[in-house]
């Protein structure tokens, strides 16, 4: 799962990225974000060409193994940075989880208004109405309705990630847990971001009435990271 989720959050983080920049009047050219860009181009470039020389049942063992090893790095760099650096991380973990638990209490009142929204959408029938208009549609040309049975939790991960997390539960149960439909939304879950969530109860809570661009920037990155999504889970789930 963690390749395929990489590929996505890759594509949804750049076009975030170059939007914000572009709206915002940005200049890109600058020799520390070239070379980042550039980075990141070259390794999703690198991981692409790999991945298209592998069949199928290969390219599902390279993906887990490369993905458990990523993992396992990243946890083992954090630890060695730490340690270099002479941080108590036992302690630092603590004093986090402290904060942590303020910062929940602090959007409570925001995440409740934002999951009785979410209560009343799926209530009312609207999220079944979207889901048969995008099946109608993606029928009348011919294409795969596959994808569409994991729509649901793309619609509701902008919302809400319990939200989302739910829906993508609920295929699961549906259709099983290796099946296409449970795999691509087990990959939109974890490659996009809960954009009205973070608006209404992050933003809410420190005072940001006003998010000027930020609503736009940030489900331009949803849909790209969707659509990627998308495109990966056919690629390594067929």
């Amino acid at each position: 799962m963690f390749i395929p989720i990489l590929l996505a959050t890759s594509c949804s983080t750049m076009v975030g990225l170059l939007l914000t920049a572009w709206i915002q009047k940005i200049n890109l050219r600058d020799t520390v974000v070239l070379a980042y860009l550039a980075l990141v181009f070259a390794a999703l470039l690198s991981l692409v060409a790999y991945f298209s020389t592998l069949g199928m049942a290969q390219l599902q063992q390279q993906s887990s193994l490369i993905s458990n090893l990523m993992i396992f790095s990243v946890i083992m760099l954090f630890l060695l940075v730490a340690h270099r650096k002479h941080v108590n991380v036992y302690d630092t973990f603590i004093e986090g989880a402290k904060k942590g638990f303020q910062v929940a209490i602090d959007i409570i009142p925001f995440l409740l208004a934002m999951l009785v929204a979410i209560g009343i959408f799926r209530a009312s029938g609207a999220l079944d109405i979207a889901m048969n208009i995008i099946r109608d549609g993606v029928s009348f040309f011919g294409m795969d309705t596959r994808f569409v049975d994991a729509l649901p939790t793309a619609l509701m991960k902008p919302l809400s990630g319990s939200g989302a997390r739910a829906m993508m539960v609920d295929t699961m149960n549906t259709y099983g847990v290796d099946s296409f439909q449970g795999l691509l939304a087990a990959t939109i879950q974890g490659s996009t971001e809960t954009t009205f969530y973070v608006l209404a109860v992050y933003f809410g809570s420190v005072g940001i009435r006003h998010g000027r661009h930020a609503l736009t920037c940030g489900l331009t990155a949803d849909v790209a990271g969707i659509a990627a999504a998308i495109a990966a889970a056919y690629w390594f789930y067929g």
